[in-house]
């Protein structure tokens, strides 16, 4: 597994600028020595040896660190899937389609626990062309899941190394993960998975970029989405919040007060001060974080 883990390192290297030939040489040095036995934590503490920007070190221990953590942890949460319902008229499931950011959408009846399968809007678009253009039966005529691919099915347990791996040897990159008892708790993508190493991917179609869930204020405060990663918030700031009970800074506020505080509520620990600043339902949205 080790030497999977040199392979993911040495390719998010291939991501840094052109203009690091030094780099580049001295990894593939290391590369040339390495003995596979060796334990990952061996070739981190090599790299972290090597000088090198902040931003190559985090790509490189980003591809180390893949199999220390699970899907679940960077997975999107299932109150974020948008889904299609089956029984939907087809007019509207091609208006919600075309209105999508997402190329890839799970499709339902009933329930949004009983996933019929994962459409694909060029899929769908073609299906509508043949409906439409070719057999002349009008969009009336479309079947959405029929169209649909076969769901993909993932346990919120497997590890990310593991999960790259399939996606690759499934030639797909985009997953639904369920829990022990099968139940939906999100979905994966590859594209989740390659943030890990090198950081927010974002293109023309994404509404939000990632980075506006955390701010920071005139008094040098930093506002926070209550649903980042502490993961990513850590990486963002070179902080060390802890995230072994909690994946969100929300669950880590949930955790450590053992209640889920009202707004305007505040904390100390590890080192910051946690303020709630809007909480919906049951579920803090929103944090102002400040170290101490």
């Amino acid at each position: 597994m080790t030497a999977d883990l040199l392979l993911f390192a040495l390719a998010a290297l291939l991501l840094a600028p052109l203009a690091l030939p030094r780099l580049r040489a001295r990894l593939i040095a290391l590369a040339r020595r390495y003995d596979p036995r060796d334990r990952a934590d061996t070739l981190r503490n090599d790299i972290l040896d090597v000088p090198m920007g902040k931003e190559h070190r985090d790509r490189l221990i980003g591809a180390l660190d893949l199999h220390e953590h699970t899907v679940d942890e960077i997975m999107r949460h299932r109150r974020q899937i948008e889904m299609i319902d089956a029984d939907s008229p087809p007019d509207a499931i091609l208006t919600q389609i075309l209105a999508s950011p997402h190329t890839r959408l799970p499709v339902f009846r009933d329930s949004d626990e009983n996933i019929l399968g994962v459409i694909h809007a060029k899929d769908v678009l073609r299906e509508v062309d043949r409906l439409v253009r070719i057999e002349g039966e009008g969009l009336a005529a479309l079947d959405i899941v029929k169209v649909a691919m076969k769901p993909y099915f993932v346990p919120e347990t497997t590890a990310l190394d593991e999960q790259m791996r399939q996606f690759l040897k499934r030639r797909t990159h985009f997953a639904l993960v369920v829990d022990e008892y099968g139940t939906l708790q999100g979905l994966i993508t590859l594209e989740d998975i390659l943030e890990e190493i090198v950081g927010e991917i974002n293109d023309e179609f994404d509404i939000t970029p990632r980075s506006s869930a955390l701010t920071r204020t005139e008094t040098g405060d930093y506002l926070v989405d209550g649903a980042m990663t502490i993961r990513d918030l850590n990486r963002a700031l070179d902080w060390s919040l802890p995230d072994d009970e909690a994946n969100t800074i929300a669950g880590l506020v949930i955790h450590e007060a053992q209640t889920i505080p009202a707004e305007a509520q505040a904390f100390s620990f590890h080192g910051f001060r946690f303020e709630v600043v809007t909480r919906r339902e049951n579920r803090i949205s929103r944090l102002k974080i400040r170290p101490l």
